[in-house]
């Protein structure tokens, strides 16, 4: 019988999340888990009683909890079906995007590759990769609120869209390769790295290697382009 939901996510993000989900299901069974320790510490038969719900998580869920779930498991991506993989939003600035979105989608072992429930776009706004990804933060709330209703009180798969993912799933790989930047880089292709990583918020910067020297990209506080 199907009674419980498994929220993966953050532990800000749970108390929201459940709080959604019980307002249609008041009686509704909740467990949550922030890492892949936690949710595999979850038994077995209270895997069968439940639906695994993943919300902007970077956890991977391996097929053996996947088929142990008795009423599936959905992911909210937050990003469109055209950016899957690792920080959507990252390669969204990097190529100049101007529509977005976040999706939901059955989970499978492949990552961000199972067949689409719903996705929400929007213009990309004006701004830094922070407005991007708050925007899209707000968006995957609204779009969990929306799916919430049926997620607590249906046993039953949710209809999927005709929809496919992009072919390009982005990897952390990508990500540091383009913070590789040659020496030989375009003004404009330079800008869109710049754009795209120069936050900082994956843990490195853009930096060109001439010889011996390493010359980083550092945001200053007036905005203005600088290295170290």
């Amino acid at each position: 019988m199907f009674d419980t939901i498994i929220l993966l996510t953050g532990a800000v993000e749970q108390t929201a999340l459940s709080a959604a989900l019980r307002r249609h299901r008041p009686g509704l069974a909740m467990i949550g888990a922030a890492t892949f320790d936690e949710l595999a510490a979850i038994g077995r038969e209270q895997l069968a009683r439940a639906r695994l719900i993943a919300f902007a998580t970077a956890v991977i869920v391996p097929r053996a909890i996947l088929d142990a779930l008795g009423y599936g498991g959905y992911n909210f991506h937050p990003g469109p079906p055209e950016y899957p993989g690792w920080l959507p939003g990252h390669f969204a600035r990097y190529d100049r995007a101007a529509n977005f979105g976040v999706t939901a989608h059955v989970m499978t072992p492949k990552v961000d590759a199972g067949p689409i429930v719903a996705v929400r776009r929007f213009a990309t706004p004006p701004g830094d990769l922070m407005a991007l990804e708050q925007e899209a933060f707000g968006e995957l709330a609204r779009l969990f609120w929306d799916l919430a209703p049926v997620l607590a009180t249906s046993a039953e798969p949710l209809p999927v869209l005709p929809l496919t993912w992009g072919p390009k799933k982005s990897t952390r790989r990508d990500c540091l390769d383009l913070c590789q930047v040659p020496p030989t880089v375009a003004i404009d292709d330079l800008d869109r790295r710049i754009a795209a990583f120069g936050g900082g918020y994956i843990g490195v910067l853009p930096e060109i290697r001439i010889g011996e020297h390493v010359f980083r990209y550092v945001q200053p506080n007036d905005g203005q382009r600088t290295t170290t």
